[in-house]
């Protein structure tokens, strides 16, 4: 059975080089929301915590980690994104085991830009209210463990973009699975697929067109159809190794590639040091073609990302902690997250 999983690890990992990602296609593809890591301890380590990040945070990153919830997971996040925009993401999951080896979970994401003028052809200054554009994902996702060695988990996501009086909504699926290995289960492999489903399009009044027809004075309303678009679809194939020092303290390095459908590809690495389960540290870097030249550069990230966890374990044996990351971006002033987590 090793020699079967890693053998597809194998496959997926040449499959996803030889076919790379394609930036010709970039911007061709709409709810770029989903490419955002709402959470705090994994966004810390530059993209690259697929393969080792366990709980409901696993629901971004790769959803097999959720089967490694104990009983109960409660996790908020508040995102103050691309400082000096006004964006800020607000995530909040809950995990809860329901069998042996079955974890149900659920995460709700959700975008808000702020208040923004209403303007129209013969007011262009405002003055007639505001609207705020409102971007929402809610993940359904079920992780099992199938033996000592082999996780995986699906999740459905229900997808809303709404901006004034036009709506978009649709639904997407993510699959991921985790091989364990190691004397001390200290090495793991994982795979995932996410953002598949089918196309979305934006529907609503504000697509259509109202006129006068000055002969007749008759009134004519024109309906726009929008064109349909694709979601961003990826496969992320990661590693993670742990260096145990002893009971207490240990160092989680990762590495993750990223084969995007809609952009370039990406390559993360990281680490998490824990000392004592209760100080993390953690830092990484994602790479993309053309990340450190002025004229190549398609991304406003520039790589670096760090992080920080406190924790407290209770005398019922329950854990509360506070989570913080931070990644740098130019221009802008960088994506501050900060977190609670409560496992029970």
């Amino acid at each position: 059975m090793k020699k079967n999983i890693i053998a597809i690890i194998a496959l997926v990992i040449s499959s996803t080089v030889a076919f790379a990602g394609n930036p010709d296609r970039a911007g061709s593809a709409g709810a770029g929301h989903l490419l955002i890591n709402p959470w705090a301890r994994s966004s810390g380590m530059g993209y690259s915590a697929m393969a080792s990040i366990n709980g409901i945070e696993a629901s971004y990153n790769n959803v097999a980690g959720l089967a490694f919830i104990n009983k109960t997971e409660l996790l908020f996040t508040n995102t103050n994104y691309l400082v000096g925009t006004g964006i800020k993401i607000n995530a909040f999951g809950f995990g809860q085991r329901v069998s042996e080896s079955g974890v149900l979970g659920v995460s709700v994401t959700n975008m808000n830009f702020g208040d923004i003028p209403i303007t129209e052809e013969n007011l262009p200054e405002g003055g007639i209210g505001t609207f705020s554009p409102n971007y929402t994902n809610i993940g359904l996702s079920y992780a099992k463990a199938f033996s000592n060695s082999i996780y995986g988990g699906l999740t459905v996501r229900l997808i809303s973009e709404a901006i004034y009086n036009v709506r978009s909504q649709g639904v997407s699926f993510d699959a991921g699975i985790r091989y364990v290995t190691g004397e001390n289960d200290n090495i793991r492999f994982g795979i995932t697929l996410r953002n598949v489903g089918p196309p979305m399009r934006y529907k609503g009044d504000g697509l259509s067109i109202t006129a006068t027809i000055p002969t007749n004075g008759a009134s004519l309303t024109v309906e726009q159809r929008s064109e349909k678009y694709e979601l961003p679809s990826l496969v992320n194939v990661g590693f993670a190794y742990d260096f145990i020092f002893n009971e207490e303290t240990k160092l989680t390095t990762n590495a993750q590639y990223t084969s995007n459908s809609f952009t370039k590809d990406q390559w993360g690495m990281g680490f998490e040091f824990n000392l004592k389960n209760k100080f993390f540290y953690r830092a990484g870097y994602q790479w993309e073609k053309g990340l450190n030249s002025k004229v190549d550069r398609t991304t406003v990230f520039t790589g670096p990302t760090a992080g920080a966890s406190l924790q407290f374990t209770m005398n019922n044996a329950s854990i509360i902690g506070i989570d913080y990351s931070y990644r740098t971006t130019n221009p802008f002033n960088g994506v501050h997250s900060l977190g609670l987590h409560l496992t029970l």
